[in-house]
């Protein structure tokens, strides 16, 4: 079965495999201690660290290791807010930021600091000079992923860390999904990772802070890992993901090219097999296995698990996959299509045979899904009809009825007719635009009513 997920956790590699296991019966001691079986520990625990900060491109004495990717990140900026509180309390984050870092901006905001959020573009990649824009002589941090989780776009590290310079301004770098790939460029104060994106045992993270940023750790103190990651090493895991980081470091190059080309098979290969889908990212600049498209008129949770009984394990940023119901703050801010996400990630020795097989069955299991929604099937609209205005009442119902409904009465109203369409789900805000934009209607606009918000559009075909 094609395990297509690996942005979320990478299968363990054969390396992190073979060193968990030596690592077991050599590294179960305190590596604290004094004695015979402390010292063997200690070995193993310095031995990673240099083979980490090998990788990172920084000084042993720079990198400690958390028990997560997520941990490191809020330590990382509670630690880097707190030495800089005399500077200020704003914090600078990208819209697509991962949600460990939004969750700590709402915990700064809630204490009664600031935060400012980025915007990026439709292809989810943050302006430089909006971010340099957006530094203020009160910023005590800025945060900047290396690349983005659910599409895959890879961000200006370099150009916003000479902006962040600049302004003598700290910038925390979260690398957990490039890491595996390559260094970050230079310029970064304070870099985090998490071992199980790269293949490594799950239950470790990196958090590298440079000399002479200033940093002052939360919480009670603690003598380990220079008093930011409290409480005993989980070793064997750390050996693990140090001897795993530097055995994909090793053959990213060729297992890169090769998985990009797979890639862009899927990039360039569904647009023709699927009608109605919207592939996300930025097309050059991102990560060599990742993948994100929406396909119209789809609920995301029923198509993912429609790809699990085809033998397919995928991910999703919709809103139909998610408990709140709100689309992904990543499209959201990319201002795409949220129904129907798909997000592709390849682990490393993914065959071109598995990448085939998907293509093949993925036009089916799309189709099979809209007919179960009675999505309308063709492009264009019916003839025009007389009613000059339509409201649809579409309260109460969830991605994508709302489209579908829109797409099956937008041929009700003559050309330079209104529909317009009454929703309280959120992905409404996204995904009737985004239909207009695919369909060549115009999309009017939004505003209040009595209940959830009334959408607007023009017929223009």
């Amino acid at each position: 079965m094609p395990y297509f997920d690996a942005a979320s956790a990478a299968p363990l590699h054969p390396v992190a495999r073979q060193a968990l296991l030596a690592a077991l019966d050599e590294g179960w001691a305190d590596p604290a201690r004094l004695y015979r079986e402390g010292r063997r520990a200690r070995l193993l625990l310095d031995a990673a660290r240099e083979a980490a900060a090998e990788a990172v491109g920084c000084r042993p004495d720079e990198l400690v290791f958390t028990p997560s990717g997520t941990r490191a990140l809020h330590d990382g900026i509670a630690g880097a807010l707190a030495g800089r509180r005399r500077v200020g309390r704003h914090l600078v984050v990208s819209a697509v930021e991962h949600s460990a870092v939004l969750h700590s901006a709402e915990a700064l905001q809630a204490a009664g600091g600031s935060v400012t959020e980025v915007p990026v573009d439709r292809t989810g990649r943050v302006g430089p000079g909006a971010f340099a824009a957006a530094l203020r002589p009160d910023t005590a941090l800025a945060a900047l992923q290396s690349a983005n989780h659910e599409v895959g776009t890879e961000q200006p590290v370099a150009e916003v860390a000479g902006a962040c310079r600049e302004a003598d301004v700290p910038l925390l770098v979260d690398a957990a999904q490039s890491l595996g790939w390559g260094p970050v460029p230079g310029g970064w104060s304070l870099l985090t990772a998490s071992a199980h994106k790269w293949g490594g045992p799950s239950g470790v993270g990196l958090l590298a802070v440079r000399k002479g940023v200033r940093f002052a750790a939360q919480g009670p103190a603690d003598e380990r890992e220079s008093g930011r990651a409290p409480g005993f090493p989980a070793l064997p895991a750390i050996v693990a993901a140090a001897a795993s980081l530097r055995a994909v470091r090793q053959e990213a190059a060729a297992e890169g090219a090769r998985l990009r080309a797979l890639v862009e098979r899927v990039r360039s290969r569904v647009p023709e097999l699927v009608p109605d889908v919207e592939v996300v990212g930025d097309p050059v600049r991102r990560l060599p296995h990742l993948v994100t498209f929406s396909c119209l008129y789809v609920d995301g949770e029923t198509l993912l698990h429609a790809l699990d009984r085809a033998g397919f394990s995928v991910s999703s940023g919709s809103s139909c996959t998610s408990s709140t119901l709100k689309p992904s703050h990543v499209l959201r801010a990319m201002g795409v299509l949220s129904e129907g996400n798909v997000r592709v990630s390849l682990p490393w020795g993914t065959t071109e045979a598995d990448v085939e097989s998907f293509l093949e069955v993925l036009p089916g299991t799309v189709r099979a899904v809209r007919e179960q929604l009675g999505a309308p099937t063709g492009a264009a609209p019916a003839p025009a009809g007389t009613t000059p205005e339509l409201v649809v009442d579409s309260l109460g119902k969830r991605c994508p009825i709302p489209v579908i409904e829109l797409a099956k009465v937008i041929g009700d109203v003559p050309v330079g007719g209104l529909v317009t369409v009454l929703s309280d789900d959120e992905a409404a805000r996204l995904d009737i635009p985004a239909w207009c934009g695919m369909r060549g209607q115009e999309y009017v606009g939004e505003r209040p009513a009595e209940r959830g918000v009334a959408y607007t559009v023009r017929r223009v075909v």
